[in-house]
This record gives C-alpha cells, sequence and structure tokens, in this order.
C-alpha cells in the first residue's frame, strides 16, 4: 500500500469528519431521502436522542447466561440460536425519563433479526420512535459509523451515547461517551447520565457543550 494511498485515505476520513459527514441520501431521481421519517406531532421541538443498544443499553450472548432477564431465539443460516440479553442496570427507568423529554432513536450495528425482537422486549415504556440498524450505518474503514447527517435532523439538536467512539468519528461534537458494559451489577452509568442530558434537552445547541476538544 503506498504512501499517495494512504495519504488519500486519510484525507478523506479528515474531510468527512470536517464536514459531519456525507449528509443525507438521495434516491435514483436526487430526492432527499433521509434515515428518519419526518418529527411526528409528539416530539416537535424536541431534540433528538441517538441510542446504541449492545453494550450501551444491554449484554447479549450465543453462550448461556444464568441470569438473563431474557432470551430472543435468532434464526442464522437456517439455525435458530437462542441470544441471552441481560439489561444495563437502570436502564428501564433511564429509557422512561429519556421518552419523556426526547425524540429516541436507537441505533444499532447489529442485525434487525436480532436487534428488533430485542427492542420490542426492552422498550416497555414505548418510547423509542424509530429503530435503525447496520443498513443504516456508514462504512468507514471496516468500522460502522453511525453518521448522524444522514437522519434528517438538525445536526446541533442531536446527541449520540455509545460505547464506541468509531460509531461517532464523524461527530464527536455530538456525543456523550458511555463505557461498555457487559454485566457490572454495580454500574450507575445510565441513572447518573438521567439529569446531565435533561439539562442537555434545554441548550440551544449541544455541541457547544459537548465540544470534544474541551
Amino acid at each position: 500500500m503506498d504512501d499517495d494511498y494512504l495519504d488519500n485515505e486519510h484525507s478523506e476520513e479528515q474531510r468527512l469528519i470536517m464536514q459531519g459527514g456525507v449528509g443525507i441520501p438521495k434516491d435514483a431521481d436526487g430526492n432527499p431521502c433521509p434515515l428518519l421519517a419526518p418529527i411526528g406531532a409528539p416530539d416537535t421541538g424536541r431534540k433528538c436522542l441517538v441510542l446504541d443498544l449492545d453494550e450501551t443499553l444491554v449484554h447479549s450472548s450465543f453462550k448461556m447466561i444464568q441470569n438473563a432477564d431474557f432470551i430472543v431465539p435468532v434464526e442464522i443460516e437456517g439455525t435458530v440460536h437462542n441470544v441471552y440479553v441481560i439489561k444495563r442496570p437502570g436502564v428501564d427507568e433511564f429509557m422512561r425519563q429519556m421518552g419523556q423529554i426526547f425524540e429516541v432513536v436507537v441505533f444499532t450495528a447489529s442485525l434487525s433479526k436480532y436487534a428488533d425482537p430485542v427492542l420490542d422486549i426492552l422498550d416497555i415504556h414505548q418510547v423509542v420512535r424509530h429503530r435503525l440498524f447496520r443498513e443504516s450505518c456508514y462504512n468507514h474503514k471496516g468500522n460502522y459509523v453511525k453518521d448522524l447527517s444522514q437522519l434528517g435532523r438538525e445536526i446541533a439538536e442531536t446527541i449520540i451515547i455509545d460505547n464506541s467512539p468509531a460509531s461517532y468519528i464523524f461527530h464527536p461534537n455530538n456525543a456523550v461517551p458511555i463505557s461498555s458494559w457487559f454485566n457490572d451489577i454495580h454500574d450507575t452509568e445510565l441513572t447518573d447520565l438521567c439529569p446531565f442530558l435533561s439539562d442537555l434537552s434545554d441548550v440551544h445547541d449541544v455541541r457547544a457543550v459537548l465540544d470534544a476538544g474541551l
């Protein structure tokens, strides 16, 4: 691999970061096709909160977990496998509170055949307005990037919570980082985030608060 190729790769990445993603996708006729449907009446005036799923809200495994909160059967190449899911402490109350102040979107790099049934069970308060899966990610150097510029929402009013910095590489100033969660029953991060996010829902431009360079 020559130096020119690497330089071009790096400059392309810097360009995407500087311009904040690739922008709203367009169909064959050139019409804008944002990933999200127009904002609904109940969420008018609310900011958009984009939540990751795995290792942020839940942890899932094909290996049996004794204390699993629920089990989801997933068919892979004709064979049904059980996926054992445990919920991050505080997730139910976190989702309930966030659903009162934000337009809540779950954006996961997982496949819908796994994530959809998980969300059907997880979203007990029915606050998730939109679900986006792997096919909606932007493949950047083998990473599944969640390009907020494609959502069809004001970037200044969009927040992403994700345990993987690679997921929000195009929008670091919209991100609230969270640690990867697997099974720590004493974890309090979701609960601790609630007051901060509540305050953030009232600011004019979330990037002024979340500026990664500060």
